[in-house]
């Protein structure tokens, strides 16, 4: 993806921000257990947090949490779902913390906008040796019939690169976590996948597609249209027709552990 068309995509989501805070999944507890290895109580930055997803997974299983995000839109989503929670605006890229500060660096369907080539060495100036850095991705399981169906439909704007299982696993296939600055030796990536659902409607689920970022900055007419052809396959489906149906999903996780500091 060109630098310009990237940057379009990753500034999107602020546009949309109530919508994706009412129709967007939250993650399998599994998978942010997991992600973190860790203790209860470890201090964790959610890093991209959006309006709170992934957060208030955090805060449920005890973990003292701090949330940074760029969007004002977004933060102000997640100050108001989470107003106990630490939240601060930034990106990855100028995360506004302490040196050493937290013992994990998670983000929630996040990692992918960020400038790894900047966002990396900050991410080792405020993780703790020892500490851990995770991606978490929901995805939708592209092994079921219908779920496989509406990717087709939806093509490859509405359902992107990392939104099915089978697209995340080849998106993640080779991937690696870069270097935490300088310094750092972490050990080798290691990915893992939690079953996970979501319940939905035809409706909400039409709402859900269009948080996306493919969908968000296309042009109208494009987007009513495709928008409409997803409406229509879901109506089509015994599956999704009528009424409630538990979307079939995972959340994928790709995790590296920080070993420590080498010498200079």
């Amino acid at each position: 993806m060109e630098p310009e068309v990237r940057r379009r995509h990753a500034t999107s989501f602020g546009a949309a921000a109530g919508a994706y805070a009412e129709h967007r999944p939250g993650y399998a507890p599994a998978a942010v257990r997991w992600a973190l290895a860790a203790a209860p109580g470890a201090r964790v930055l959610d890093l991209g947090a959006g309006t709170g997803k992934l957060t208030s997974t955090l805060v449920e299983l005890g973990a003292d949490v701090t949330a940074v995000e760029p969007d004002p839109a977004m933060l102000a989503e997640l100050r108001r779902a989470l107003p106990a929670v630490r939240a601060l605006s930034g990106g990855a890229e100028a995360i506004p913390l302490p040196d050493a500060s937290v013992d994990a660096v998670l983000a929630g369907n996040a990692l992918h906008w960020f400038d790894m080539a900047v966002a990396g060495r900050e991410i080792g100036r405020v993780l703790a040796p020892g500490g851990v850095l995770a991606g978490l991705w929901n995805v939708m399981d592209d092994r079921v019939e219908w779920v496989a169906g509406l990717a087709r439909v939806g093509g490859s704007a509405a359902v992107g690169p990392r939104d099915t299982l089978g697209s995340w696993r080849a998106a993640t296939a080779r991937a690696h976590l870069p270097g935490t600055g300088r310094t750092a030796r972490s050990g080798s990536p290691e990915q893992a996948e939690f079953p996970h659902g979501q319940r939905r409607t035809a409706d909400s689920l039409v709402a859900t597609i269009a948080t996306r970022a493919g969908v968000l900055v296309m042009p109208e007419p494009e987007r009513a249209a495709t928008l409409g052809r997803i409406r229509a396959f879901l109506a089509s489906r015994p599956e999704t027709a009528g009424g409630e149906f538990t979307l079939p999903m995972l959340t994928g996780v790709l995790r590296v552990r920080r070993l420590g500091i080498s010498p200079r």
